[in-house]
């Protein structure tokens, strides 16, 4: 995620936060800018494990608090995978998005775009005239490493 939107995305949580009436605490702001930092489907525990990389000492009851609120204030969307662990990113009020594929042999997960993709969905909604308010698509099979590897 490029530093502006990071920024972007950090500051509307902030702001979102204290409308609702929480304050930034100084480990929902750790959280918060560990999400905006990777962008991309985190577990608690990889949270956790980025901010002891950073020198930050955040419990992880205090991550998974964090998460759940964030969750509920619509600020981060919860993603699974399927492996059974919540992942989380940032939900950006823009509603600018991504997908996931993941292998299935050493669990890599990335993010992909695809502008067929979602003018597929747009045409798949007007067929079916339901109006999709959200969407969340993951590939699973096996990425090249593992692939060669076999």
């Amino acid at each position: 995620m490029s530093t502006a939107v990071e920024a972007s995305w950090t500051d509307h949580a902030l702001r979102t936060l204290a409308t609702a009436g929480h304050r930034a605490s100084g480990p929902r702001t750790r959280v918060l800018e560990a999400i905006a930092s990777d962008g991309c489907a985190m577990t608690a525990h990889e949270i956790s494990g980025l901010l002891r990389e950073r020198g930050d000492s955040v419990g992880l009851a205090s991550i998974y608090r964090a998460l759940d609120l964030l969750d509920r204030l619509g600020l981060v969307h919860r993603v699974d995978v399927g492996e059974g662990v919540a992942r989380y990113e940032p939900a950006h009020p823009s509603g600018e998005h991504h997908h996931h594929i993941v292998c299935d042999s050493c669990g890599t997960v990335e993010a992909f775009e695809d502008a067929a993709l979602e003018r597929a969905i747009g045409g798949l909604s007007e067929r079916l005239d339901f109006a999709i308010a959200a969407h969340d698509v993951t590939l699973h099979g096996r990425c090249p490493v593992c692939r060669a590897a076999a």
